[in-house]
């Protein structure tokens, strides 16, 4: 899978916050982790319009997101078999082991920032794993293909799978 970089950051010519924050990333030195996460409705709306502020990810094993985005990361927000259609910022992310943690303090504690029903709740009961991330500065931008074809709901991105034209 890759991303065409200088896309986005054309994309986000009018927001001046993202301008600055993923030019920097261009910089040799930038150790900027690159998320694309895969959203559907509701969910991807909410996430758009900034009423939903916690990204939340449920699994059986230990996947990404878990242990592999941190504060200052950038996610890339696509829509279920469509394009990357907005970015937002990891402000702070948590992870539980739901062993040891019970999902329903999780529930609890972020339910209302999760925007999740309990249909939701009830479908992540046999998970093992959750990561929670609080999302700022999100901005919709205009549709950026994406060549993801596989299942995952998230994948964190190396280098190789950016492509930079520097012109």
């Amino acid at each position: 899978m890759e991303v065409e970089f200088d896309e986005l950051v054309k994309q986000v010519t009018g927001h001046s916050f993202w301008l600055s924050y993923l030019s920097a990333a261009t910089k040799p030195i930038s150790q900027l982790g690159i998320h694309v996460a895969i959203f559907s409705e509701p969910f991807l709306s909410l996430v758009l319009s900034g009423e939903k502020r916690v990204e939340s990810r449920f699994s059986r094993t230990r996947c990404a997101p878990y242990g592999e985005v941190g504060a200052g990361d950038v996610i890339l927000i696509k829509e279920t078999a469509g394009p990357i259609c907005g970015l937002s910022l990891v402000r702070r992310a948590w992870y539980y082991d739901l062993i040891s943690e019970p999902i329903e303090r999780i529930r609890n504690q972020y339910g209302p920032a999760i925007h999740a029903d309990d249909a939701f709740w009830s479908s992540r009961a046999d998970a093992h794993y959750a990561t929670l991330i609080e999302l700022d500065e999100t901005v919709t931008i205009h549709p950026v293909q994406c060549d993801k074809r596989d299942r995952r709901g998230w994948v964190s991105l190396r280098s190789r799978q950016l492509t930079f034209d520097f012109v």
